[in-house]
């Protein structure tokens, strides 16, 4: 039975087009009905949604009538739409990690995440737990190491796709406020390893923040 019946004439705002597949990334509204397959909420527009969740999900949510938001993953089949919701944008992902796994469907990404947060589950993975995925029902020793081996990979490619947009993002704040220093009439000698000892010590700053805790700390150094 698939989670969400979706026809062509989705509320705009709701759902998008991601090349040729719609997208349906948030769901807010009131609780309708708890079953043990799916709930459904019925956003402010009118819209109802049948959206499948862990059961850890199904046990946080309010009483029928009470507002339930979820982030969510709408999955297309030949047959069927199905739509599944998350409390967080992280077990969404990690959703979408499991369901890319050969043999591993929506139904049992949804098991596992029942018993294991996101968090919980990268410590498995890590320490190659195979006999806690058994926990799951559903998952056999073989398919568990296959869990396992491939949850290590993707998540190293996650890190190290992450770990290169922040290094992108340090570097262009690097040249972008040493260039504005220089142009202050500081040489590069001067101020790069200033601005380094900077950007070493807080990564996230933006240009305009670097570029003052710069100018404060080549002022005292200066005086």
């Amino acid at each position: 039975m698939p989670c969400c019946d979706v026809q062509q004439d989705l509320t705009t705002g709701i759902c998008s087009n991601r090349g040729e597949e719609p997208v349906i990334a948030y769901v807010e509204g009131r609780l309708a009905h708890v079953s043990e397959a799916a709930i459904i909420v019925v956003t402010d527009g009118g819209v109802g949604y049948e959206v499948e969740v862990t059961a850890r999900t199904r046990q946080g949510l309010p009483d029928t009538g009470g507002r339930v938001a979820l982030f969510t993953t709408l999955l297309v089949r030949e047959d069927m739409l199905r739509l599944c919701g998350f409390e967080t944008i992280e077990e969404r992902s990690t959703f979408e990690l499991l369901t890319s796994i050969p043999k591993v469907g929506p139904k049992l990404s949804l098991a596992i995440l029942s018993l294991y947060r996101p968090a919980e589950l990268r410590r498995i993975v890590a320490e190659a737990d195979v006999t806690a995925l058994t926990a799951v029902s559903g998952v056999g020793k073989r398919l568990g190491e296959t869990v396992c081996r491939e949850l290590a990979y993707k998540f190293k490619m996650e890190e190290s796709a992450q770990m290169a947009a922040d290094r992108g993002a340090v570097g262009t704040v690097y040249h972008s406020v040493l260039d504005g220093l220089k142009g202050l009439g500081y040489s590069e000698n001067e101020c790069a390893p200033v601005l380094q000892d900077i950007l070493r010590a807080q990564p996230d700053l933006d240009v305009a923040s670097a570029l003052r805790a710069a100018l404060q700390e080549l002022g005292r150094t200066r005086t």
